[in-house]
């Protein structure tokens, strides 16, 4: 092999162009400031993520309330029911791999449960389950089922089966299919049916299928962190703003983790959040690895509603002055959703034709200050990006 003289290889090195790096993301520590103030919130952080990746990332505050330990751009947020569309990207992989398909039924998924199945529920598919069609009770409290699955001490897998099966021997809360009806428990059972055929539990697929493909390396389940006198990472607030540790009691129970169990830092959440503004917008999605990690038809599948505006883990609606962008019709076209264990909450809109997302997160109590603080600063970062 021929080698060039040293200062040759210097010389021709120090002309030849360089990978273009990329560019630091913009704070938006001062945007929030005022905003987490205002509301008197432990903590509060916001992303700006377009096709090109994140643009602007914040977090200001303390991770608990009037503590001593600052939050970082790298702390971890519950994600609460934003864990839906995840585990709709999760079905659409495996569809797209032949494991499961749209039309499936939960008495072909879930043979074992056919004797103490309710006919009403044998013909439900699993599109209907992840557009909130299922037929699922908004609630678990029938024949103590809620306090069962707080009481189970056996494993993730084990717990969703306890769920299913004690919602499954009853009839359908309304006629699958008729309309929508907002149910943790739909995509609990989706996300059963998903483990039950891929082979590992919803925990493992999920960390496989959707965050590693990804590149998402810090994601979890549950309440981040762990409990001591230093807070090292953010901790979810009561209503009443006490900070709580992680551990029993810090988040819902694992049967509806695929509702809304995940963690991760607001970095590792632009870049599931990016994938579905590129695919939303007609984009080719690679994964890390470089291969496409899902097709045009799966992305239409989980962002195009059945007629009532919500699709897979989206609400789908319109917002025009966000939509104009260069060359794209002005739909308006925005997807959104919120997540709280009621001591977190988070946001996302995604402006497809725009070109941009916007994310925020606080680990404040759901109701009063810490929705209100949370839309009011996604609402102040939007306004900037959209000028």
């Amino acid at each position: 092999m021929t080698r060039l003289p040293l200062p040759l290889l210097a010389l021709l090195l120090s002309v030849l162009p360089l990978p273009a790096e990329e560019p630091a993301p913009r704070s938006l520590d001062d945007v929030l400031t005022p905003i987490r103030e205002k509301h008197a919130l432990p903590a509060l952080a916001a992303a700006v993520v377009t096709p090109d990746g994140l643009r602007a990332l914040g977090a200001v505050g303390t991770r608990r309330a009037n503590g001593q330990d600052a939050v970082s751009t790298a702390d971890l947020w519950h994600l609460g029911s934003c864990t839906k569309a995840m585990t709709a990207t999760l079905v659409a992989r495996l569809v797209e791999r032949g494991t499961l398909s749209w039309d499936m039924t939960l008495g072909d998924a879930l043979p074992e449960l056919s004797d103490s199945m309710d006919s009403g529920w044998a013909a439900v598919t699993l599109e209907q389950l992840l557009a909130n069609r299922g037929g699922a009770p908004a609630g678990l409290d029938r024949d103590g089922l809620w306090g069962k699955l707080w009481a189970h001490q056996g494993t993730p897998f084990e717990a969703r089966r306890l769920l299913v099966a004690g919602i499954v021997k009853h009839p359908p809360e309304y006629e699958p299919g008729t309309k929508f009806l907002y149910s943790n428990t739909n995509f609990a059972i989706a996300g059963h049916v998903a483990e039950a055929l891929g082979g590992a539990s919803w925990e493992e697929l999920m960390r496989k299928e959707v965050f590693s493909p990804l590149g998402i390396e810090g994601a979890g389940f549950g309440a981040p962190g762990r409990a001591g006198e230093k807070a090292d990472q953010p901790r979810g607030h009561g209503a009443k703003g006490k900070p709580v540790e992680p551990g029993p009691g810090s988040d819902n129970p694992v049967a509806i983790g695929p509702a809304g169990i995940v963690h991760m830092s607001l970095t590792d959440w632009a870049k599931f959040i990016g994938a579905h503004l590129r695919g939303a917008r007609g984009e080719r999605v690679d994964g890390a690895d470089g291969k496409p990690f899902l097709g045009a038809v799966s992305w239409k599948k989980l962002h195009t509603p059945p007629g009532d505006g919500y699709a897979m883990g989206w609400s789908v609606t319109a917002r025009p002055g966000w939509a104009k962008g260069a060359g794209r019709e002005d739909t308006g076209r925005v997807l959104t959703h919120n997540g709280s264990n009621t001591m977190w909450y988070c946001v996302v809109w995604i402006a497809p034709e725009k070109g941009f997302a916007v994310l925020v997160a606080t680990n404040a109590a759901a109701g009063g200050a810490g929705a209100a603080g949370t839309d009011e600063a996604a609402s102040a970062v939007i306004r900037e990006w959209v000028k």
